[in-house]
C-alpha cells in the first residue's frame, strides 16, 4: 500500500521518543529502529527494571532517557509516541503539543494507516467481552478479522498484513481515546460509569475521552450506544451517522432483551432474534454486551451464524469465570472487577446471596452503591487491601448486617471463604478495586485466586 510505504520511508533519520516501554511499544520500537529512526526509550524505570529484548541493543540508533527526568528534552524530537499508561495531560507532553511536535500513539497511527474498516469498542465495563464476542461473530461467519488494542495486542506492528476487505476489531480505553482525532467506522460504547478517577482530572475528562470514539465519525458511520446508561444515552444527539441503540425496547433502531429473549428493532418493528437461556455468559450485564455485539455485526453476518457464535462463546478469563466446585461450593473468578459498578453487575448475576472477596488498591471511587447492593446479594464479605476500610464504612452507613471477615492476603481470604461456606454456597472474587497494592494487574490476581482454589480441589 502506497501510504504505508511512504510512512515507513518518512521514518528514516527521524528522532522518535517512545514514552513508556509497554506492550504497545516493544514491537513497534524494533520496527522503527529497522526503518532508520533515531529512537529514544523514555521511561521512569531504570534500565535493569525494563524488559528490553536483547536484539534491540545491536542497534546503534537506540538511546535511553530513564529515571525521574525521563520526560526531559521532549522538545528535541520529531515524533513522540505516548504509551496509554502515561497521562496525555502531563505538562511536558502538553508543552511538546504546543510546540507543534507530533505527539501520537500506536493506536492513533494505526487509525491513520489502517486500510480496512475498524469496529471500535469502549466502555467502563464490558468492553473486552464485547470486543471478543464481536471478533468471534465476524470470524465464525468467514470474515478475515483482526483483534487488538487495549485487549493487549498492538495493531500497528501487524498493519502490513491487513488487507482492504478485512475487518479490525479494536478495544479502546479512555487512556487511548483522550488524544485521538479519528473515530472508527462502527463505534460501540457499552456504558460509562465512574472509573479511573486516579488517572483523569475529573469525571468530565473521563467522559470526554470516551466521547472521542464517536466525535470524529463520518456520515456513513455507525454508532452503537447503551440507552439504559444515562451518560451514553445523553450522547445520542452527537451521533453523526447511523444510531443504533440497545438496552431498552423504546428504540426505533436497536436491540433489547426481555425474559432472556433478544429482540431486534428496525424502523419501529420488533422481531425476536433468539432465546439466550442456554448461553455460557452469566449475568444480565452480559445481555447488554450481546445486544451491543448484535448491533455492531447485524449488517455483516447472518442471524443464524450470529446465534451459533453467541451460543458457543465462552466467558473471557477473569470475568465471572467458573473455577471449581468443591464440597458443593462454587468458586468464581471476577478479578476484572476493579470498580464498584463492575462488582454490582457480578453480584446481580447470581440467584442467591454469595460470599464475596473484595478490596484492593484505591482509585478514588465511592463504595456507597456497592454497599446497598451487597446488603441484598452478599451473606459474608471478606475484605482485604487498602480499600477494606472504605468498603466497611460504606456498609456501616447502610446499617448492613452482612458477616464481615478480614484477611491480610489472597491466601488467607480463600481459606476464610472456605471456612465460612457451606454446601450450596457461591464464593465470588469480585474486588471492586484495582490490584496494585498486592499484584501487578488484575490478571495476576485472578490467576493466583484460581491457583489457590484449584489446590484446594486437589486436596
Amino acid at each position: 500500500m502506497e501510504t504505508l510505504r511512504e510512512y515507513y520511508k518518512s521514518l528514516n533519520n527521524k528522532k522518535v521518543a517512545f514514552i513508556g516501554l509497554g506492550v504497545s511499544h516493544s514491537q513497534l520500537i524494533e520496527k522503527f529502529l529497522g526503518y532508520g529512526s533515531k529512537v529514544t526509550i523514555c521511561d521512569k524505570k531504570e534500565i535493569e527494571e525494563l524488559n528490553i529484548p536483547l536484539n534491540m541493543f545491536y542497534f546503534s540508533n537506540l538511546s535511553f532517557s530513564l529515571g525521574s527526568d525521563y520526560l526531559k528534552g521532549l522538545e528535541n524530537y520529531d515524533i513522540i509516541f505516548r504509551s496509554p499508561g502515561v497521562e496525555f495531560t502531563k505538562p511536558e507532553i502538553q508543552d511538546a503539543v504546543k510546540l507543534g511536535i507530533c505527539v501520537t500513539s500506536e493506536i492513533e497511527e494505526f487509525f491513520k494507516l489502517c486500510p480496512c474498516k475498524i469496529i471500535g469498542i469502549t466502555g467502563s465495563d464490558g468492553k473486552t467481552t464485547t470486543s471478543s464476542l464481536i471478533y468471534k461473530i465476524l470470524n465464525d461467519y468467514g470474515h478475515r478479522v483482526w483483534l487488538g488494542g487495549n485487549i493487549g495486542k498492538p495493531m500497528l506492528p501487524i498493519i502490513d498484513e491487513i488487507k482492504k476487505d478485512d475487518l479490525a476489531v479494536v478495544e479502546l480505553s479512555s487512556f487511548q481515546l483522550i488524544s485521538m482525532k479519528s473515530s472508527p467506522y462502527i463505534s460501540v460504547i457499552t456504558n460509562i460509569t465512574p472509573n479511573h478517577l486516579d488517572h483523569h482530572k475529573d469525571m468530565n475528562e473521563y467522559i470526554d475521552a470516551k466521547r472521542n470514539i464517536i466525535k470524529f465519525q463520518k456520515h456513513n458511520s455507525i454508532a452503537v450506544l447503551n440507552i439504559k446508561n444515562e451518560i451514553t444515552a445523553s450522547m445520542r444527539g452527537e451521533v453523526i451517522g447511523e444510531l443504533r441503540e440497545f438496552g431498552l425496547p423504546t428504540s426505533q433502531n436497536g436491540a433489547y432483551t426481555l425474559d432472556k429473549d433478544l429482540f431486534s428493532t428496525y424502523m419501529g418493528k420488533n422481531s425476536k432474534v433468539f432465546n439466550m437461556y442456554d448461553i455460557k455468559l452469566k449475568g444480565n450485564h452480559n445481555f447488554e454486551n450481546i445486544e451491543a455485539a448484535y448491533l455492531a455485526t447485524r449488517s455483516l453476518v447472518s442471524t443464524e451464524s450470529f446465534i451459533s457464535s453467541v451460543a458457543s462463546f465462552k466467558p473471557v478469563e477473569h470475568r465471572i469465570e467458573f473455577v471449581s466446585k468443591i464440597d458443593g461450593v462454587e468458586w468464581y473468578n471476577d478479578s476484572i472487577a476493579t470498580t464498584p459498578s463492575r462488582t454490582i453487575a457480578g453480584l446481580r448475576s447470581f440467584d442467591r446471596k454469595v460470599i464475596l472477596i473484595a478490596g484492593g488498591s484505591d482509585k478514588g471511587l465511592s463504595f456507597d452503591s456497592l454497599a446497598k447492593c451487597a446488603d441484598e446479594h452478599v451473606k459474608t464479605i471478606i475484605l482485604m487491601g487498602i480499600t477494606s476500610k472504605k468498603i466497611l464504612d460504606a456498609l456501616s452507613e447502610v446499617k448492613s448486617e452482612i458477616n464481615v471477615v478480614h484477611a491480610g492476603n489472597m491466601s488467607e481470604a480463600v481459606r476464610k471463604a472456605r471456612e465460612n461456606s457451606i454446601m450450596g454456597d457461591i464464593v465470588l472474587l469480585s474486588p471492586a478495586s484495582p490490584s496494585f497494592d498486592m499484584y501487578a494487574n488484575f490478571e495476576e490476581r485472578g490467576r493466583h485466586f484460581k491457583k489457590l482454589v484449584l489446590e484446594m480441589s486437589n486436596e
